[in-house]
């Protein structure tokens, strides 16, 4: 009932978007570009899948250090899971689980995390370490909501999250600093700078986080640093490399109910990639190559090394009038090695290889409706062949109100976790798949001061790979179906000049009891700038939200507020002041791991620009 609901609120809203467009210049497009669902830019309104971008003035007004903690607070049909003030961790007790409509996995290997196009995933664990993320290297976020393995394969099915990395856009240079001191002892510091002069553009960061933890043993801190440069040869063909490194310590203090705390965990991540990209009147593409690299240490004993490496080539062509076709090509290596340094015993030491090749079409038909159609083959060296297909509409049904629909297979290789390592381990295992229906309204009202978007989903899983119990051994097994379905809404609104106004909504019925997706969340957030000051103020009201499943389910409901308070004091300094949980709410979103109640956090950001 309460899903027939939510399509009737479709319709309507889609009603009431066509009349109120009516009387609206055309002059107002829903043209913001993205690049995350057809590889090359496109007006987002001409993209059939659910595409949410995050810019980098709200990354730099969120004042958070890591990505991940802003994209729930941001995002429709998202949820991340949180452990503390700073530091997501790994192994036991680890949070970070990305959960796109409640398709996520645990570890999060459902949902797949790019920086600029290439993907990061741990080469023998398969999920991404939401700590190498750090928001100062960060130009903007585009998320697909829903799969997008047609251009992206594997680790797909839920969902992408394209993170975008700054660069110079204009002659001349930039420097930008911001320190933070908070609750719990806890320190933020970042510098970062930029440089153009003709053809060659650079950027760099460093950033280093500490905190003691809100509870006993559960400091954590870290220390990333990144590179980028670019050079364009000339009118047509530009080369780009980055590389970035990533070195943390984190303690985990175990949950309340345990009788004493976790591991200790020492974590290296980097990841390197080079590309050249072209882009003609009627031709765009690249060819890039991607290394990424890795070593865990654990108390507990466990060590292991891990990369991830691959080609990724793509063109788009555009010979026919209003037409786009995409190819593109790609091939993956990825594995490691794992031990048990206080046993002296090898736990695996393989690697497995992926190729791919796909084609995307879009036809815009009388200047109103695009159409989108495309299909991918990706063989994978232990299961073989997996055919993904996908189709889709933009509909501009008036003025600056669209209507999109689409359909889109997603899937997901077995990680070599899943396969070779500890006693679970299935050497038979196959692919997981699913199957994702949607349609949505997105539009933009008076004069661009109200921005709407509505959209209904369903997506059906099968072959899930879950541990059962077979007498008195686990094992990996493809077993069972899964179905989630629900309705998204988002709002942002300008009443008056300087006031903004933002606020999203997301039900999710999930066939089973999953972590880290609640049946309901509303994120609210409110600014205004006055003179010099700028005042923020948010909220997060979570229903529902399963911490645990088994052996019995436990589930949380909580409601959170913060705000900040921003002084720009000159041209090149701000001051600001933060506070998280204003109510000292009690809750958790992992299990058995309280998150901290009232925290503070005071700062500063100074920014120097010149030629």
């Amino acid at each position: 009932m309460r899903f027939a609901l939510c399509f009737a609120y479709l319709l309507l809203v889609s009603v009431g978007a066509i009349a109120q467009t009516a009387s609206l210049s055309d002059t107002i497009k829903l043209d913001e570009v993205v690049v995350t669902g057809t590889k090359v830019g496109v007006a987002r309104s001409q993209v059939p899948f659910t595409v949410s971008t995050i810019s980098r003035s709200t990354i730099e007004h969120s004042g958070e250090s890591a990505l991940l903690p802003l994209l729930s607070r941001t995002v429709p049909g998202i949820f991340i899971t949180e452990r503390g003030v700073t530091g997501f961790g790994v192994s036991n007790g680890s949070a970070g689980s990305i959960s796109i409509r409640g398709i996520g996995g645990s570890p999060n290997t459902q949902v797949l995390v790019l920086i600029n196009g290439n993907p990061q995933f741990a080469g023998l664990m398969g999920h991404p370490l939401p700590d190498a993320y750090r928001a100062t290297d960060i130009e903007r976020v585009e998320i697909i909501r829903g799969p997008a393995s047609v251009l992206y394969g594997t680790n797909a099915m839920g969902g992408v999250i394209n993170i975008i990395t700054r660069q110079r856009a204009m002659d001349g240079f930039e420097l930008n600093a911001r320190a933070t001191y908070g609750s719990y002892n806890t320190q933020k510091y970042a510098l970062s700078g930029g440089y153009r002069k003709n053809k060659l553009s650079l950027f760099g960061s460093v950033n280093y986080d500490k905190t003691d933890g809100h509870r006993d043993t559960s400091s954590f801190n870290i220390t990333n640093t990144y590179i980028k440069g670019a050079y364009s040869i000339n009118s047509w063909a530009t080369v780009n490399a980055d590389a970035a490194l990533a070195l943390f310590d984190a303690q985990d203090p175990g949950g309340i109910s345990a009788l004493k705390a976790g591991y200790a965990i020492d974590i290296m991540r980097g990841n390197a990639s080079l590309s050249f990209l072209n882009s003609f009147e009627r031709a765009k593409g690249s060819i890039h190559g991607f290394y990424n690299f890795g070593e865990h240490d654990i108390t507990d004993g466990f060590h292991s090394t891990d990369y991830s490496a691959g080609v990724i080539a793509y063109q788009s062509l555009m010979l026919l009038p209003n037409n786009t076709l995409t190819i593109g090509a790609e091939a993956k290596r990825y594995g490691g090695f794992a031990e048990n340094v206080i046993s002296a015993m090898q736990i695996g030491d393989t690697s497995v290889v992926e190729m791919a090749a796909y084609g995307l079409v879009q036809q815009v038909l009388a200047k109103v409706l695009t159409l989108n159609a495309g299909f991918r083959v990706e063989h994978h060296n232990v299961y073989g062949w997996e055919p993904v297909p996908t189709a889709g509409f933009a509909w501009q049904v008036w003025g600056n109100t669209t209507l999109k629909g689409s359909y889109a297979k997603g899937f997901r290789s077995p990680t070599i976790r899943e396969l070779y390592l500890f006693p679970p381990a299935n050497e038979d295992l196959k692919p997981e798949r699913s199957q994702n229906f949607e349609v949505g309204v997105m539009s933009s009202l008076w004069n661009g001061k109200l921005h709407t978007e509505v959209s209904m989903f369903r997506t059906d899983a099968d072959n899930l790979i879950k541990m059962v119990q077979q007498g008195s051994v686990r094992k990996n097994m493809n077993t069972g179906e899964f179905t989630s379905k629900g309705f998204e809404l988002s709002l942002k609104a300008f009443p008056v000049e300087k006031l903004m106004l933002m606020a999203n909504y997301t039900y999710t019925n999930l066939s089973d009891e999953v972590i880290a997706m609640p049946e309901q969340l509303i994120n609210l957030k409110a600014s205004y700038t006055l003179n010099k000051f700028t005042l923020a103020a948010g909220s997060q009201w979570v229903q529902n939200l399963y911490t645990r499943v088994m052996p019995t389910p436990v589930s949380e409901d909580y409601l959170i507020f913060d705000a900040s308070v921003t002084y720009r004091y000159s041209k090149w300094l701000e001051l600001y002041v933060k506070a998280d949980n204003l109510l000292d709410e009690n809750y958790s979103i992992n299990y058995d791991y309280p998150m901290p109640g009232f925290t503070a956090f005071v700062g500063l950001t100074f920014k120097l620009e010149g030629k």
